[in-house]
């Protein structure tokens, strides 16, 4: 998606007339866009039940049913659990499984950690009886205790912040580094600009009850590493905000989530150098072969990608174990990995002996078989 429209998808998630259910009208014309759009080639259907909470479920049903016609995935942001909000008319993990169970769509449930936060147990025994009964559920999480996302979202409105176990203060703003300092501010900003950045605090990874909610989140089986990445800020030298760069490597001094640069490194870290819980082959089976299954119907082009046989894509990575670590922090969010010496992609070098190759661009777009 070009920065622009990200940045415009972002304004609407504080609109409450995107968050209400569709009319009959706009249910047609929304299954026929996506019919278009996946006839030329797009890889699924991501659904943001957790940003329009209170639509219809009937509306995510339909959906999951056109996918499942469409052998294509659907990627889903659930909607409210039932512990944030007992109000809600169906629990998100709930949802999505009952779904799943109903049409035989594969349904992939995002960034779980976030999503589920210190209920990730009861969630997660809830994705083992679904796979259990056959259902084709799979599932990802990131490594760090904060989110990012739209300050206006449904689920940061000031009367939802207790059901999250969060309070206005564990809201940063990514541009201008301010931490919101109360409800009358959270609401001041919701309303005047409801598409900024923020970065949200779920999860204390300093304190091991916490973390030990995060780790279970990684450590589930079949769990995929993914970054949920965030778009990129800048500064503008006079005044504003840039989101758009053509240099490459990024300059510095970019304002983002430190997922967006430090995601893999640090589950690797985490997972391998640190606990012990993964070996290398599982590593790289969550970070690389899982997710390239998870398209492998909707997409012949993702067959050869995810492991190396004679007759795969030639993308290979070489890691140094020894030097391997995430250095991107909240502080400075863009900073890059350290510990790959060698990366190919369609076997071009694109990394060697630990540097960036600036002029190597071999990379293709991958599309749905229409």
């Amino acid at each position: 998606m070009p920065v622009a429209d990200f940045t415009a998808s972002r304004d609407l998630l504080g609109t409450p007339d995107w968050q209400q259910s569709s009319s009959p009208a706009e249910r047609r014309r929304c299954r026929s866009l996506l019919e278009d759009e996946l006839g030329a080639g797009a890889l699924g259907i991501g659904v943001l039940m957790g940003y329009a909470p209170r639509s219809d479920p009937d509306e995510y049903l339909a959906l999951s049913r056109l996918a499942a016609a469409a052998h294509a995935p659907t990627f889903t942001h659930v909607r409210e659990l039932i512990e944030a909000d007992p109000r809600t008319q169906i629990d998100g993990s709930e949802e999505l499984v009952r779904v799943a169970a109903e049409t035989g769509a594969a349904m992939h449930h995002c960034h779980v950690n976030s999503t589920s936060l210190r209920h990730i147990d009861r969630v997660l025994g809830l994705l083992d009886r679904s796979r259990a009964a056959g259902s084709r559920v799979t599932v990802e999480a990131y490594p760090y205790g904060a989110g990012s996302t739209a300050i206006g979202a449904f689920f940061l409105a000031p009367e939802k912040l207790a059901g999250l176990g969060i309070t206005p203060s564990s809201l940063v703003l990514v541009d201008t580094g301010e931490r919101i300092a109360d409800e009358a501010r959270l609401r001041e900003v919701r309303a005047t600009d409801p598409g900024a950045t923020c970065i949200v605090t779920f999860l204390d990874e300093a304190d091991p009850f916490d973390r030990a909610h995060l780790h279970r989140a990684l450590a589930y089986p079949d769990s995929i590493v993914a970054s949920d990445a965030m778009p990129i800020s800048w500064a503008a030298s006079g005044g504003g905000t840039v989101y758009e760069q053509h240099e490459w490597p990024l300059p510095a001094g970019g304002h983002t989530h430190p997922r967006t640069a430090g995601t893999f490194a640090k589950s690797l870290r985490l997972m391998v150098l640190d606990s012990g819980t993964w070996s290398w082959v599982e590593a790289f089976r969550r970070c690389s072969f899982l997710p390239a299954r998870v398209l492998d119907e909707v997409s012949s082009g993702m067959r050869g990608k995810g492991h190396l046989t004679i007759g795969a894509d030639a993308d290979v990575v070489v890691i140094d174990p020894t030097t391997l670590t995430d250095r991107a922090t909240y502080a400075d969010p863009t900073r890059p990995s350290r510990g790959v010496r060698e990366l190919f992609v369609h076997g071009t070098r694109v990394v060697h002996a630990g540097e960036i190759v600036t002029d190597a661009l071999p990379g293709r777009a991958v599309r749905g078989d229409a």
